[in-house]
C-alpha cells in the first residue's frame, strides 16, 4: 500500500510540476504577444511616446520575472514592486493634467512606500548575504 501512495504522490508532484511550467509558459508567451502588440503600432507611427516606454518596461519586467521563476523556481517579489512602481509612474506620467492633487499625491505616496518596501528587501538581503558569508 506504501508503494502505491508513493507512486502516486510522485505521479502528482510530475502533474503539478507539468502544470507549472506549462503556465509560465503560456504567461511568457502572452508577455511577448502583448510587448510585440505595443511594439508594432509604435514603429508604424514612426514615433514613441513615453507611456508607450513605460508599457514596455512593465512587459520588460513581467518577462523577467518569468525568466527569473523559470530557472529558480522562486518568485522575486521585488519585481512585482518593480512593475507596480512603473504602473504608477506610467499613470501619473499619461494623465498628471486630468488628476486632482489629492489623487496626485496619493499616487506619489503609494510610490514612496512601493520604493521603500524595494529598499527594505534589497537591505534584508544584503544582511542575509553578509551573515551567509560569515558562516
Amino acid at each position: 500500500m506504501e508503494r502505491l501512495e508513493k507512486k502516486i504522490e510522485v505521479f502528482g508532484n510530475a502533474l503539478v510540476a507539468l502544470f507549472h511550467n506549462l503556465g509560465l509558459f503560456v504567461i511568457g508567451a502572452t508577455v511577448v504577444w502583448a510587448a510585440v502588440q505595443t511594439y508594432i503600432p509604435m514603429m508604424v507611427a514612426g514615433e514613441a511616446s513615453l507611456k508607450d516606454i513605460l508599457l514596455l518596461f512593465i512587459y520588460l519586467e513581467l518577462g523577467a520575472m518569468v525568466g527569473i521563476y523559470f530557472k529558480t523556481k522562486r518568485l522575486p517579489v521585488r519585481f512585482l514592486i518593480y512593475i507596480a512602481i512603473t504602473a504608477l509612474t506610467r499613470l501619473l506620467t499619461v494623465d498628471i493634467k486630468s488628476m486632482p492633487e489629492t489623487q496626485i499625491l496619493t499616487l506619489c505616496g503609494a510610490t514612496l512606500i512601493l520604493a521603500l518596501a524595494v529598499f527594505v528587501l534589497e537591505n534584508k538581503a544584503c544582511r542575509e548575504t553578509r551573515d551567509e558569508s560569515h558562516d
